[in-house]
């Protein structure tokens, strides 16, 4: 399947947490339309060893680094296509400060257990829109609570603001996770490849343009 084209749903420096560029499915399953899915956040690249948090390793371990300490947290999303919102769930929780074994055990847990039957796809999502598009739905998922700025039913352009980076659903730090799926409904649909129009490609202290490309694991990119 050929992969789509799509927009970047973000601005300025990113590192590429989980990216089908370099395996697939790209976050180990195909359920809810995961098979192509991005995780994309913000680290301080002249520090060692690489951090998504202004403080210490220690204070990460010892939960106390907060939402706000998190370089990438409420940062604005755009969407990256153009098309009709189909779904658009906010006021989930956020966890704050982020507590790395908690988070993690949360994030298993609904991995290995979510029960559709029984439980809100909110609990994996947390705060998310879902774009019908012309060639596929695109799913922005993980968001801050009360940041999304659209409706269900908003007609909607690529490169649209529509909320902001946070904290909630399945997530084990603030970032964004997004993907395509071929239909609205997450627990049906069937994964879509996507890669980005353009984007920069961080390479031997250069950065060089990339057409229609798909990053791969740690890279570090530019939009």
């Amino acid at each position: 399947m050929k992969a789509v084209p799509v927009k970047s749903p973000l601005k300025g420096e990113w590192m590429v947490l989980n990216s089908p560029g370099t395996k697939v499915p790209s976050h180990g399953t195909d359920f809810l339309g995961e098979t192509y899915a991005f995780d994309l956040l913000q680290v301080n690249w002249n520090q060692m060893p690489l951090k998504f948090y202004k403080k210490s390793v220690l204070d990460y371990f010892l939960g106390r680094v907060h939402l706000n300490d998190c370089y990438c947290y409420g940062k604005p999303i755009y969407a990256p296509i153009s098309g009709t919102v189909v779904e658009a769930l906010d006021g989930y929780p956020e966890r704050d400060p982020v507590q790395p074994l908690h988070d993690i055990s949360i994030a298993l847990k609904n991995a290995w257990f979510f029960d559709p039957k029984k439980q809100s796809i909110q609990d994996v999502a947390g705060n998310f829109i879902i774009i019908q598009g012309e060639k596929a739905c695109a799913v922005l998922v993980h968001m801050k609570k009360g940041s999304i700025k659209v409706k269900k039913g908003d007609e909607i352009k690529s490169g649209d603001l529509v909320g902001n980076i946070g904290h909630s659903g399945n997530s084990t730090a603030p970032h964004l996770h997004f993907h395509l799926m071929d239909s609205p409904d997450p627990l049906t649909a069937k994964g879509v490849p996507c890669c980005f129009r353009e984007y920069e490609l961080y390479v031997n202290s250069h950065w060089i343009k990339i057409k229609e490309g798909i990053p791969k694991n740690k890279d570090r990119i530019r939009f």
